[in-house]
């Protein structure tokens, strides 16, 4: 039963309707009578920008509202191109923030309830979001004598794990047609190939790349989904026109071409979408994977020593053995409360008790792996590992129901292979859930493109239920 689940839900209802419409002049007037008072408050230009905006983001509100996957198309593009930066938060996570907002008050008005979909991957979900809230908690605790980071740090931190959950059940819950799965697949393989394929020219890449933003084009998982979804519709979406599925292989080439032959130092850009091409081969191809794997192995072989110095030596070789004792390091501070952690953010302040290879200084573990288990405990690492193996199970459990050589199969196998990548991509950076002192809140920006995409590899499954009987797959909080 609902928590709004009351005897007089329906007779609130049948007063809303009947004054709505006042309520609605009422909103409107306050608005109007706030929009002016603030003009006569003197205010940093950036909010003043924000307030001019307010008559088109209340528009636009009303249109998403009537269409809400039309948010989660805005979310890529505005990730993807918008420059804009919201004080404090990100244009990411205050356009997330957003949309979770209309979406909870469009359940309550329609409903009276908050309804999620009846999925594996809901419980580890909300107990790990409960875990980070208690971690909160937790960690305005004196556990060393040391101040801990500030408060809009640790509240960013846990913005960071709540908002990337929440574009994750907007995906989710939103799309309830495949022509909106597919605008969202097509609407970010559009952009990914813009920016890959202006790289190609130097000239058009001097116009189109300044065009992105920089947390995209440094962003892990941008290039780790662009590859799997690109590969993946490539290969086993028949129905996609042969010059569709040539251009999305010259992208995924380039990709490779430029992070692994060019930039193979960073490892992030290419680590992952190897694995991911290789999941996706043995998933799709599983009788062609094993050659194709050898022929590769032989391959990599033949240049493993180029791959090995741009890995082990030099400023990557520092990179590893700082790492390694980071790890170390955190381990050792995060034992004065293993169970829930020492809260978001906080960690890093504590790290100059602890000398890193002889330095008493500020430093991040650079693994998200570890950074959630120095925020939010064993616990909360427990609850994230657990999502995870739900999330891969479902995926592995729809991929025999959906259509073979369409749209559907290449989408369960590119975020079969997008999930394994990044898995990855968690241990080479804190790129799956950005620590707010490394890779940002600005970088939830490339980061949340993964949230969506598994999002909607639960929408998928969801679909594909819809002849079971009404109310089964929805479940009341």
């Amino acid at each position: 039963m609902s928590l709004l689940d009351f005897p007089a839900k329906h007779t609130i209802s049948r007063w809303w309707k009947a004054h709505q419409n006042q309520w609605l002049r009422f909103s409107i007037i306050v608005g109007v009578l706030l929009f002016s008072a603030l003009f006569a408050v003197k205010l940093p230009e950036q909010y003043m920008r924000l307030i001019l905006m307010l008559p088109l983001i209340v528009a636009g509100a009303l249109i998403l509202l009537h269409w809400p996957p039309l948010g989660i198309l805005l979310v890529i593009v505005a990730s993807l191109l918008v420059r804009i930066n919201i004080p404090a938060l990100g244009l990411t996570a205050a356009l997330v923030g957003g949309l979770t907002g209309l979406w909870v008050i469009d359940m309550v008005a329609r409903k009276q309830a908050i309804s999620l979909i009846r999925s594996p991957v809901m419980p580890p979900l909300l107990l790990f979001t409960a875990v980070a809230l208690l971690s909160f908690s937790i960690g305005q605790f004196p556990w060393y004598p040391i101040s801990p980071a500030p408060m809009d740090a640790q509240l960013g931190g846990l913005g960071i794990f709540i908002l990337s959950f929440c574009a994750f059940l907007l995906a989710a819950h939103q799309i309830r047609d495949i022509r909106w799965l597919k605008a969202m697949t097509y609407l970010f393989l559009g952009l990914g190939a813009v920016v890959v394929i202006a790289g190609l020219f130097p000239g058009i890449r001097q116009v189109v790349r300044p065009l992105f933003h920089r947390k995209i084009l440094g962003g892990s998982l941008f290039w780790t989904w662009l590859v799997a979804l690109s590969f993946s519709q490539a290969l086993f979406n028949r129905k996609l026109n042969w010059r569709w599925r040539l251009l999305l292989g010259v992208v995924v080439a380039d990709i490779f071409y430029t992070n692994l032959i060019q930039g193979r130092a960073w490892s992030s850009g290419w680590v992952p979408p190897v694995v991911v091409v290789i999941v996706i081969i043995w998933i799709g191809l599983p009788r062609i994977a094993l050659p194709l794997t050898a022929v590769g192995s032989i391959v990599m072989l033949r240049v493993f020593q180029n791959m090995y110095d741009a890995i082990i030596f030099g400023d990557n070789e520092y990179s590893t053995i700082t790492r390694l004792e980071a790890w170390r390091i955190v381990g050792e501070i995060v034992k004065v409360n293993p169970i829930l952690g020492l809260g978001p953010a906080n960690y890093r302040f504590y790290t100059p008790l602890f000398p890193i290879l002889g330095w008493y200084v500020r430093f991040n573990s650079h693994n998200n792996y570890v950074d959630i288990a120095a925020q939010t405990g064993l616990l909360g690492l427990a609850c994230f590992l657990w999502l995870m193996w739900a999330i891969g199970r479902l995926g592995w459990r729809l991929l025999p129901k959906v259509p073979t050589g369409g749209f559907e199969q290449a989408y369960v196998i590119a975020c079969l292979g997008g999930f394994v990548g990044m898995l990855v991509a968690g241990m080479l950076g804190d790129w799956v859930l950005p620590f707010v002192y490394n890779i940002g809140i600005e970088g939830m920006r490339a980061s949340v493109m993964g949230w969506l995409f598994l999002g909607g590899l639960v929408a998928l499954d969801h679909i594909y239920k819809l002849d079971e009987p009404a109310g089964e797959n929805t479940a009341e909080v």
